[in-house]
């Protein structure tokens, strides 16, 4: 399998808030020898700009992460920037805090998530949720996650399973990638180990998971691209993201 390596941009947001430090930072991502990103988290930076440095940096645009005011309304201009960066696949970094207290909250997000998810499939676009632990509070015999899925058309709503935190919250990301097949086009890898008793996230290949399992699994799923992430790093994070890689290559990814 090859260029299905990218960074989330989300591992160096510090580095991302200026037009100046996105151009550096996409170099360097460049130079580890991601091909592609996922955006998410950088500055006010027009998107023609940012259009312009990926392009100097040869970096194709995996998948985003959309921070707008649930449930989205400006469609239209979420639709341009993505065909403007050549990239067909929009995500939802979470659930509004306001909708999950209740299995009608959950229930609501996801009639709401369906409707916009049609709306951008008509464009062309797919809409994927991404996941953290939250979402295995359980309702009975299911957790909110198995609803999102169970509520929503698999053509409207994709999944952009993490494998940090499906494990946090006490689900099985293998079984979750294979529950996942032609359903998700992007997966995001982060590894778990315990430091000082506590979970913590470290660089894929350097804690606890199966990764032999995980990645055979993502094959199998028909996953498109490999997106790389560290939400809280132990070292510099461009560093974190170059283990990540050299590690996910010596498994035979790239």
């Amino acid at each position: 399998m090859s260029n299905t390596l990218a960074a989330q941009l989300y591992t160096i947001r510090e580095f991302t808030q200026t037009a100046q430090e996105l151009a550096a930072s996409l170099k360097k991502i460049r130079a580890i020898g991601y091909t592609a990103v996922q955006i998410s988290a950088i500055g006010p930076i027009p998107d023609a700009q940012v259009k312009s440095m990926l392009d100097d940096n040869g970096l194709t645009v995996c998948i985003t992460h959309v921070r707008a005011p649930w449930p989205w309304q400006n469609l239209d201009a979420i639709i341009a920037q993505h065909r403007l960066w050549n990239c067909k696949h929009v995500a939802i970094p979470a659930m509004p805090q306001e909708y999950r207290a209740s299995e009608d909250g959950f229930s609501r997000f996801a009639a709401q998530a369906n409707e916009i998810g049609a709306k951008l499939s008509q464009a062309g676009l797919t809409l994927s949720y991404h996941n953290h632990s939250f979402e295995f509070v359980r309702f009975g015999k299911r957790t909110g996650l198995d609803l999102i899925y169970e509520e929503t058309d698999p053509r409207y709503l994709k999944a952009l399973l993490d494998t940090y935190w499906i494990q946090h919250g006490g689900g099985d990301p293998v079984a979750w990638i294979r529950k996942m097949t032609g359903r998700m086009p992007v997966v995001h890898l982060k590894d778990m180990v315990i430091i000082n008793g506590e979970q913590a996230m470290v660089e894929v290949g350097e804690g606890n998971f199966d990764w032999s399992a995980i990645l055979h699994t993502c094959k199998e799923a028909k996953v498109e691209w490999y997106a790389v992430e560290q939400d809280v790093c132990q070292r510099d994070p461009f560093e974190s993201l170059k283990i990540s890689y050299e590690n996910l290559k010596a498994m035979g990814q790239s």
